[in-house]
């Protein structure tokens, strides 16, 4: 038997699952087959490649030397399929997207940063059916957002970089609110009110607030789910709902935002890309198109450009 790219494939999830179960799950083979496949390449590299330990299974010597050679084979092809598409002219890179702020500039900016590359746009209501359409080749690159610690899970293939590391959320109120004039708002003032959220906000944003909430000392009412922005800033005008918010959103007419004091919630955005159909360069690109959208948002709140200016080590890198 000779080593082949899908035994490779098959020893970077294990050491990425960190045990053959969770490998299997994500190869979508059996545990068994997978430990089974496991022993034949063993067998071929001349010894153990993985020891099972209380937390699942680590690499041996040998197998942190087969993984380091792994990757590279990986990454070389990864990098051969991607560069060669490069050449294929009319295929357009499609990106999805779920509801950030910087989508509204986004599709402007990958047109000036990769004006020989078109670039389809989607959004989409879900970051866990946006990555699994990625991993599926739906998309070539997504775009989407973490809340506090929840953590999306990549599919095999899929490379990230973290486009905004840190941003603190703030609240949505109706300008008529009696806590609208305030500068910063308490959490804890806030327990009677009803709140809207998205349909499917699978980003970790209604458990972030739940766990924020308990430390205030109460339980949040989530009485409203729409996915339609003027729907719910129509709400929330009227005064009969609250929602969390990116810093970076645009004003509304008869609604206010207003920072949460101490910054109980706070978000990242990343960038997502399949290694095979998109290069360095073109991840590179997209990256910087996305930090541009992003900085152009700044502003639209000055509480926000005030704690923006005040860490720069959370600015994106324009190379």
């Amino acid at each position: 038997m000779q080593l082949e790219l899908r035994h490779l494939q098959a020893v970077c999830r294990i050491a990425e699952a960190g045990s053959l179960g969770l490998a299997a799950r994500r190869l979508g083979v059996s545990q068994p087959a997978l430990s089974a496949q496991l022993r034949r390449i063993e067998r071929v590299a001349g010894g153990e490649l993985f020891v099972r330990t209380r937390h699942g299974v680590e690499p041996t010597s040998l197998g942190e030397f087969v993984l380091g050679t792994a990757r590279r084979v990986l990454l070389e092809m990864d990098a051969l399929g991607a560069e060669s598409r490069a050449f294929v002219t009319g295929r357009p890179l499609r990106l999805g997207c779920i509801l950030l702020v910087l989508v509204d500039g986004l599709l402007e900016q990958t047109d000036l940063a990769m004006a020989d590359q078109e670039v389809t746009v989607d959004l989409e209501h879900s970051a866990t059916a946006l990555l699994r359409m990625l991993g599926a080749g739906q998309y070539d690159a997504v775009a989407y957002g973490e809340v506090n610690e929840h953590e999306m899970p990549l599919p095999a293939g899929v490379l990230a970089r973290t486009l905004i590391p840190k941003e603190p959320f703030c609240v949505r109120m109706s300008a008529g609110h009696p806590l609208a004039a305030r500068e910063f708002v308490e959490l804890a003032d806030l327990a009677d009110e009803s709140w809207t959220t998205l349909v499917e906000d699978d980003d970790g944003g209604p458990e972030a607030l739940v766990e924020a909430c308990a430390k205030a000392g109460f339980v949040p009412s989530l009485r409203y789910r729409i996915t339609d922005r003027t729907m719910r800033y129509g709400l929330i005008a009227a005064g009969r709902a609250i929602s969390l918010s990116q810093p970076t959103a645009q004003p509304s007419e008869g609604t206010v935002l207003r920072p949460l004091a101490g910054s109980p919630i706070t978000g990242r955005i990343r960038l997502a890309w399949n290694r095979s159909t998109v290069s360095a360069g073109q991840a590179a690109l997209l990256y910087r198109a996305a930090a541009r959208a992003y900085l152009a948002t700044v502003d639209n709140n000055p509480f926000h450009r005030a704690w923006w200016d005040a860490r720069p080590e959370l600015h994106p890198v324009l190379e």
